[in-house]
């Protein structure tokens, strides 16, 4: 009777989606496209492979792997979310403190006087050590004189609250759902922080490619620009020829500031990443050389998917929270039990509070039951009700949008490579014609200038070669995170749970159960 059952439903999880696949046409089993090009490399999709906590690690980046290490040492949005879980954790071990009764002592010493204008034979009172007795005043009408006393009581009091059905079960399998909730959360923080990290990196090396090819371009144009003003004080060109050549220097140095106010907004964010103030400098910059390429990627099913990702975990148990306050509700509806024990003593002296005479106690039960409250149990049991009805709404649209960002990452995978392929192929065609104008200028048959648009040109298909490059390291990035980034492999969590499963199975609390 003391554990009784918990009112409401019991929990059980969500069944994992049954699709088999992230696209009508299953287009993971042949390897991307390759070009003979840095980060061109050929990926190959591996259902069997998991994900390393340290996946950042597969770009072979030193500059890259120690800025995520002092990142992550340094956030203040680690600590946060850190401190936010072992807060939801108290929040469970609180509510599980009412599994027991209460238990608590209590001393109670007092000097007292009574009036003693009361006349002749006015009672008195004296002490034996167990009572007060009352005497008459031998003085007589004449005495007036107050009486004083000693009075002592100490006792031990205990409270216990019943279970019956199940209020504080339910109340702690609530906070044991947020507390998981949170952990999710403190996940997902570690997964957003090193994501952002490594994408603002590999746009801090795209970014400074494309502005080395700006600049090029700007140094050509000028040259361009000077060859034809000489050439136009000697009457070999008209002033509209120059002016078009002017307004090319202009457009190629009008497209430096937006490239140049990006990479330094690119640096705020690293610093502000890395948990720096703006005029604290991070010592680590990228170049679109110092990574490398992963060439098998992990591909997990979408059964598997909702184990990984920490917003449908989640979500799942905000669903499991959902569940238990709905049995709260019900649970409230049903009458309440309460037992209170005080045992103790009292005298006028300490020595004499235990003794035979001094001694008390009290045993109390008691059973209540609401019979009208205008239906205000009964509407807060409807909207818990549709509270869950709710969690369990928006939990299958987390695992839906879930399936489709890792579907959105393999289509950009496949897609980018084709681009970056195209690129390759338009950066190799431009070399050769700058090689070849290079030796018809040398041979009399171009102009200088000839050969300078052919610079320019080729500097234009570098541009589009790094834009190809930084995207094919970006949507690398993005498919482990839309995996779940590995979270479950952290040494912190294989050391508390099994590692041949990430999941914590939830389970409804009962007296004694460790939150941990």
């Amino acid at each position: 009777m003391l554990s009784g059952c918990a009112a409401g439903p019991d929990f059980k999880r969500p069944v994992a989606p049954s699709a088999s696949s992230y696209a009508p046409a299953n287009n993971t089993a042949e390897p991307t496209a390759s070009a003979p090009v840095p980060v061109g490399e050929s990926q190959r999709f591996n259902p069997a492979a998991d994900i390393p906590y340290d996946w950042w690690t597969l770009f072979r980046s030193p500059q890259l792997n120690a800025l995520i290490e002092h990142t992550l040492k340094a956030s203040p949005t680690i600590e946060a979310a850190q401190a936010a879980l072992r807060q939801a954790h108290e929040n469970v071990v609180t509510q599980q403190g009412f599994f027991y009764p209460t238990v608590g002592v209590s001393y109670a010493p007092s000097r007292n006087m009574l009036a003693g204008n009361m006349g002749g034979n006015s009672p008195g009172i004296q002490g034996n050590g167990s009572a007060i007795q009352t005497y008459s005043n031998p003085a007589g009408p004449d005495y007036n004189g107050p009486a004083y006393y000693n009075w002592h009581t100490a006792q031990l009091s205990v409270g216990y609250v019943p279970d019956v059905f199940g209020i504080n079960r339910r109340l702690a399998e609530s906070a044991l759902a947020q507390e998981q909730w949170q952990q999710m959360q403190l996940q997902a923080t570690y997964i957003t922080l090193i994501s952002n990290v490594i994408a603002a990196a590999f746009q801090e090396a795209g970014l400074r490619a494309q502005i080395a090819a700006i600049n090029n371009i700007i140094s050509i144009n000028r040259e361009n620009l000077e060859i034809m003003h000489r050439q136009l004080e000697r009457g070999y060109l008209a002033e509209i020829d120059v002016a078009a050549q002017e307004a090319l220097l202009a457009q190629s140095e009008q497209a430096l500031p937006p490239l140049n106010k990006q990479l330094e907004q690119t640096r705020d964010l690293i610093r502000a990443l890395a948990g720096n103030l703006p005029d604290q400098e991070v010592p680590e910059f990228f170049t679109l050389a110092d990574f490398h390429l992963p060439e098998e990627l992990p591909l997990s099913l979408p059964s598997t998917l909702v184990e990984q990702r920490p917003d449908v975990r989640a979500a799942e148990a905000q669903l499991h929270s959902a569940s238990a306050q709905y049995g709260v509700t019900v649970a409230n509806k049903m009458p309440q039990f309460m037992v209170t024990a005080n045992v103790g003593g009292m005298a006028s002296s300490p020595d004499w509070m235990f003794r035979s005479g001094g001694s008390f106690f009290n045993l109390t039960g008691n059973i209540s039951q609401i019979i009208f409250d205008g239906g205000t149990l009964r509407a807060k049991s409807r909207a818990a009700e549709q509270a869950l009805i709710q969690a369990a709404a928006q939990y299958r649209g987390t695992v839906i949008t879930a399936l489709q960002n890792v579907a959105d990452t393999l289509h950009a995978i496949r897609t980018d490579a084709d681009a970056l392929k195209a690129a390759a192929k338009s950066e190799r065609a431009s070399k050769t014609v700058l090689e070849l104008s290079g030796k018809q200028y040398q041979l009399g048959y171009i102009s200088y200038q000839n050969l300078l648009a052919a610079q320019q040109s080729y500097q234009l298909a570098v541009i589009g070669l790094a834009q190809a490059q930084s995207s094919r390291l970006g949507d690398t990035a993005a498919l482990y995170q839309s995996l779940g980034g590995g979270w479950w492999n952290r040494p912190e969590m294989t050391a508390t749970q099994d590692t041949a499963s990430p999941i914590v199975q939830p389970h409804t609390l009962a007296p004694g159960d460790s939150a941990k």
